[in-house]
């Protein structure tokens, strides 16, 4: 005689049938409550934890990582974008040095928050000069002039391209230069 099977039902939402286990602690879980790996399905619980062990961030990492940063960044915005067109091609480059460096000084520690910390220093090392281009391009404004929109123009360029390239070279995604 043959016997069926007893109905399993997701730890997390009891009223869910699901023959889907986390391959890992083994719970049965439904669609909703899985999360895909390269290895499988897994609870979220596991996921959480395993996510955990990657994050190698120090607390001093997250102030001398910033630090660092907004230092370059603002090195940066005093120099590229007074090379008008070449802003384009600099600008990335300038946003992997201040990426290697950050990583250089956190020696490769890692964690997401950490990665946004510094992303937003290097925008905040970038907005004294993008404000002090707006302030005198509104004013020429005022006054008939328009000579001073294409500063601001490439201390925007500078800015976005060199925030964005330190966040997308930090968090894994390459930008080869």
């Amino acid at each position: 005689m043959i016997e069926t099977p007893l109905p399993v039902f997701c730890s997390i939402h009891p009223e869910v049938e699901t023959t889907l286990r986390c391959n890992r602690c083994e719970k049965p879980i439904c669609p909703k409550c899985a999360v895909a790996t390269p290895t499988g399905y897994r609870c979220k619980e596991c996921v959480r934890g395993q996510q955990k062990i990657f994050e190698t961030a120090l607390a001093q990492d997250y102030i001398l990582g910033g630090i660092v940063a907004a230092i370059l960044a603002f090195i940066g915005a005093r120099i590229i974008p007074f090379m008008f067109f070449f802003t384009i091609i600099l600008s990335p480059i300038a946003g992997v040095i201040i990426a290697e460096a950050t990583r250089a000084i956190t020696k490769k520690r890692r964690s997401r928050r950490l990665y946004l910390i510094i992303t937003l220093a290097a925008l905040a090392g970038c907005l004294p000069d993008l404000l002090l281009d707006l302030f005198f391009s509104l004013m020429a404004l005022s006054q008939g002039g328009f000579s001073s929109l294409l500063s601001l123009l490439w201390q925007a360029v500078y800015t976005f391209m060199v925030t964005s390239t330190v966040y997308y070279r930090l968090t894994g995604i390459q930008i080869k230069v």
